[in-house]
C-alpha cells in the first residue's frame, strides 16, 4: 500500500514525517531518512495490531435541499408584491430579447 508522508523541517536540523489523513501518525529524526524510518516502523506496528476495511453507510434521503424554505414567506404581507415585481421585471427583460 502507498501512504503519502508529509515531511518537514524542524528546528535545529530535526525532521518530522506524517502520515497525509493521520495526524497522530508522526516519527522525527535528524535526517529526513531516519524520521522517514521510523515513521515506516511506527505504521508497520500500528497497523499489525489493526485493519483498514471499507465501510458504506447509506445516507438518508434527504428530499431537496430547497424544500426547507418552501413556504417561508407564506404569511409576509408583502410577499404578493414582491412576486409581482419580479414578474414585471421578467416580462421588461423578455421584450428587451424580443427586440434585439
Amino acid at each position: 500500500m502507498t501512504y503519502y508522508v508529509l515531511v518537514e523541517n524542524g528546528k535545529q536540523g530535526s525532521y518530522t514525517a506524517t502520515v497525509l489523513g493521520w495526524p497522530d501518525c508522526t516519527a522525527q529524526g535528524a535526517t529526513r531518512q531516519e524520521a522517514l524510518a521510523r515513521l515506516r516502523q511506527a505504521l508497520i506496528t500500528r497497523l499489525a495490531q489493526a485493519e483498514i476495511v471499507p465501510l458504506e453507510i447509506e445516507h438518508p434521503p434527504s428530499g431537496h435541499p430547497w424544500l426547507k424554505f418552501a413556504g417561508m414567506f407564506k404569511d409576509d404581507p408583502l410577499f404578493d408584491d414582491v412576486l409581482a415585481e419580479i414578474e414585471a421585471y421578467r416580462r421588461e427583460l423578455d421584450a428587451d430579447d424580443a427586440a434585439i
